[in-house]
């Protein structure tokens, strides 16, 4: 690829920052529009989680095939065709009649998602070539990543305000729209001169492996791991990425070259940046449904009420560069991870009255944590690997970010509602038909205490409310717990790395440069 200016450098960036942002926002926004849309469609709680969940799904089971595809066939074309899928999906999806109908339109922009999130990762990795500027570059990329996750909830509450759920994918159309056509000016083509064919047998095994065992994550959560869906599920997908690792082993032009999962600065990166998503997707999950079930907020308020993790997320991502370079990227990683466990741990003093002020501890700790960890595990993975490789590369860093987006919230959702319907006490003389409805979740609580009483109704409303928080206090703790044992190992795992990295480390010609390197 002919080297660019620096303008066209930074215009190339700005354009792949708007496209990854919609992604992103797209996997957050549905949020706050759960409510209104489950008292439009009337879904049941398996298919809110499924409207919820099977976005996130397909985009990880396919990112690492099209990642492959934008090294073989042009990332940049490649991108354009996932645009362009995007936009038309986000209109499937915003008229949807029925909840079977919007799981197979969110589906589909899942595909669309998986050929736009690598390509813009392996092209930033093209395009910046200097080592110091190609940070940089991933710190404004990461940050814009972070923040729209954060900005999905505002997005949704101030659409959600003055129109109906639809609103918040419809947004979508014309912004694809205008990214087409300047993406179509100002981004050049890249691709690998010797990629090789597309191994059709790894991609079927890389598809099934991977929504198999998010699916098995997913359900064992929500029903229990003894069911038999769970186990075949687990068992197909472990299967099937078993028979994948092999595989790749053996063929002359692999999709994913498994060496790389055998040096500690790709593996350890790869899995700190899994960790962090999972923590702040999941949080910015049940802690939209706290403000507005429990709280009562409009989605509006719901959502200005997250800005701050927004704001911190920005700011940490801007200077995790220079942290790293001045301590090391395992320190960056590990306190990244360290503050995103001490944001889950503050929410177990979550009160069921008011509660904004431990909130908003946790969202501003969960996004510097976020904030940094993303930046420097993104540019640790991506900066492993030739650059003619970066497509792989990169969509095995989006697998991960993707992947922990999903278990974020399948598993601390699932994790939710289960102990929401453990700990519920209902009051006596309720219907069966509303006690039942009670016990499926929150916001099937409050739709039966609508139909009560009054005096009935507010007995379910205050079971409900505790209830939940009591769930979201005990989630938060092993949620926080688990990501807190991650940070340690990271630090003790990722010690030595360099700050900067000059070239692809694995090949004998490269350089790098130990500034700020642990000892």
């Amino acid at each position: 690829m002919t080297p660019l200016s620096r303008t066209r450098r930074w215009a190339a960036l700005a354009t792949l920052c708007l496209t990854v942002s919609l992604i992103v926002i797209d996997g957050t926004v549905l949020h706050l529009a759960i409510p209104s849309l489950t008292e439009a469609l009337r879904p049941s709680s398996t298919q809110v989680l499924w409207i919820a969940d099977i976005y996130g799904f397909v985009l990880g089971g396919l990112l690492i095939t099209a990642g492959n595809a934008g090294d073989r066939f042009g990332r940049k074309r490649v991108l354009l065709i996932g645009v362009a899928v995007f936009g038309l999906a986000s209109l499937a999806t915003a008229y949807a009649p029925t909840p079977e109908l919007l799981i197979v339109a969110r589906g589909v922009l899942g595909v669309a998602g998986a050929t736009i999130m690598p390509s813009t990762l392996s092209i930033i990795r093209n395009i910046f070539t200097d080592p110091r500027e190609r940070t940089t570059a991933i710190g404004l990329w990461s940050s814009v990543t972070t923040a729209g996750a954060a900005a999905g909830p505002l997005l949704g509450g101030l659409l959600l305000d003055h129109f109906w759920w639809g609103s918040v994918f419809l947004i979508n159309v014309p912004v694809m729209v205008v990214v087409l056509l300047v993406a179509a000016v100002t981004l050049p083509e890249s691709r690998n001169p010797d990629a090789g064919p597309m191994d059709m047998p790894s991609v079927l095994l890389s598809v099934v492996g991977v929504i198999g065992l998010i699916y098995a994550v997913k359900e064992a959560a929500h029903a229990g791991p003894g069911q038999t869906t769970v186990v075949v599920a687990a068992v197909v997908g472990l299967c099937a990425l078993a028979a994948f690792w092999r595989r790749q082993t053996r063929l002359a032009h692999p999709l994913i070259d498994v060496r790389l999962f055998r040096r500690r600065a790709f593996s350890g990166a790869v899995g700190g940046d899994m960790v962090a998503v999972f923590a702040l997707v999941g949080t910015l999950f049940f802690l939209s449904l706290h403000m507005q079930f429990v709280l009562g907020w409009t989605p509006l308020r719901a959502g200005l009420a997250q800005l701050p993790a927004i704001a911190a997320s920005t700011v940490a991502a801007l200077v995790a560069g220079r942290l790293a370079m001045v301590w090391s990227r395992a320190a960056v990683i590990s306190l990244g991870l360290g503050l995103s466990a001490a944001g889950l741990a503050v929410l177990v003093t979550l009160p069921v009255e008011s509660g904004y002020p431990v909130v908003l501890g946790s969202l501003v700790l969960i996004g510097i944590g976020a904030g940094l960890s993303f930046t420097v595990t993104a540019d640790t993975v991506i900066a492993t690997v030739p650059k003619e490789r970066a497509g792989s590369a990169s969509a095995i860093a989006e697998t991960a970010y993707e992947l922990g987006a999903a278990l974020g919230i399948a598993l601390l959702g699932s994790l939710l509602g289960g102990l929401y319907r453990r700990t519920l006490q209902l009051p006596d003389g309720l219907p069966e038909q509303a006690a039942e409805a009670t016990r499926d979740s929150i916001g099937a609580a409050l739709q039966a205490a609508a139909e009560l009483p009054v005096h009935l109704s507010r007995q379910v409303f205050a079971a409900a409310a505790e209830a939940f928080v009591h769930a979201v206090q005990i989630t938060s703790l092993i949620g926080g717990a688990l990501v807190a044992v991650v940070a340690v190992l990271a630090l003790f795992t990722l010690r030595g790395l360099p700050s900067v990295v000059d070239e692809h480390p694995l090949d004998p010609s490269a350089t790098v440069t130990r500034q700020g390197a642990d000892r």
